[in-house]
């Protein structure tokens, strides 16, 4: 099982080198694409997709021949603003890309092929002291953390009769964070549309650390960093209340984030590659390398794998230099599986 940074090493890292990490050389500062030598692979993006990125490149730094690969984690919508000016050649995405961030990439002429890589799930949890919170609804989370619950919806009795009378403390991702994206977006009905009044952050390991010290808390996050931390939370059951999906609540697991039943809060993980980019050798090998070694790599850092099937698809998708998105309409994001939309742009 490969080890990934340490809660205190990463909290380091985001203070101390500008959410960059060197996954197979020195460290320091990303440097504008004007200073950046040719064979050096610049990722940036996603802190969720951070961890098979880091993975892959230090993978793909013992291979002969290989050049250096400098892994960042500065939120999905950072990564693309630094993609779409054409500062880096990968960008990391727990998310599709926007309208707008399609816009300003085609503003500065600059083509892609989009890679799904991984399935995540995101989590909802509670102190493990919590007994009433077993499951939700999504109508409860919506009403938790919309913008209009800020300051009105404050204790936990309001969310459900019979639930204690205590103040809920919330805690969630950053709003530059691709995960902030998704869930306001499948909980809320709008990206980026949530309540201001909650602890919010990039670092994953800052809301494990305050949702385990605190009895009445709750928060949200990917579901590889509640498998990281199990001891120190308790998954909460979602029910999006859609008798398609199955009777009840269900607690999101590997297998229901993969087969789509665990609704609305599953998702697929992305890699874009720059068009120009893939015009250099070594970055053509590398995305070869990430899509031949992310079904191994992504489980080591407890994501869920594609398919076999989906798989070969996105290697073609490689192959022939698939540009855009499958995702220009994304309503198709929660009403076809990411198999369909693979099979609908081949």
């Amino acid at each position: 099982m490969r080890i990934r940074l340490l809660p205190v090493a990463r909290l380091f890292s985001i203070i101390a080198l500008p959410a960059l990490v060197a996954a197979s050389c020195g460290g320091g500062t990303e440097p504008a694409a004007s200073s950046t030598p040719a064979a050096v692979i610049a990722i940036d993006g996603s802190s969720t997709v951070f961890p098979i990125s880091e993975a892959v490149a230090e993978d793909f730094g013992k291979t002969a021949g290989s050049a250096p690969v400098t892994v960042g984690f500065s939120g999905t919508g950072g990564g693309f603003k630094k993609f779409c000016r054409g500062e880096i050649a990968v960008s990391d995405a727990s998310r599709p890309i926007s309208t707008s961030e399609l816009d300003a990439c085609a503003q500065a002429s600059i083509a892609f092929v989009e890679l799904p890589i991984a399935y995540d799930g995101l989590a909802v949890v509670v102190n493990p002291k919590n007994t009433w919170a077993a499951s939700m609804t999504v109508a409860e989370l919506k009403k938790l953390w919309s913008p209009d619950a800020q300051g009105k919806i404050t204790k936990w009795s309001q969310v459900r009769a019979g639930w204690p009378d205590k103040t809920i403390n919330l805690y969630g991702a950053g709003t530059d964070s691709g995960t902030f994206d998704y869930f306001t977006e499948a909980i809320v009905g709008k990206a980026k549309q949530s309540r201001g009044d909650y602890t919010s952050s990039e670092n994953d390991n800052i809301l494990v650390q305050g949702v385990s010290g605190d009895e009445y808390a709750l928060g949200y996050m990917g579901l590889a960093y509640y498998e990281e931390n199990q001891g120190k939370l308790k998954l909460v059951g979602i029910d999006d209340e859609n008798p398609a999906n199955g009777a009840g609540a269900i607690q999101p697991s590997f297998d229901v984030v993969r087969n789509g039943t665990y609704r609305p809060l599953s998702r697929p993980l992305f890699i874009y590659v720059s068009t120009n980019a893939l015009a250099r050798p070594e970055v053509q090998k590398f995305a070869e390398f990430y899509l031949a070694n992310t079904g191994t790599l992504s489980k080591e850092v407890g994501y869920v794998s594609l398919t076999d099937a989906e798989l070969a698809m996105v290697k073609a998708r490689l192959a022939a230099r698939t540009p855009g998105t499958m995702f220009a309409d994304h309503a198709a994001q929660s009403t076809k599986s990411l198999t369909e939309l693979l099979q609908g742009r081949q």
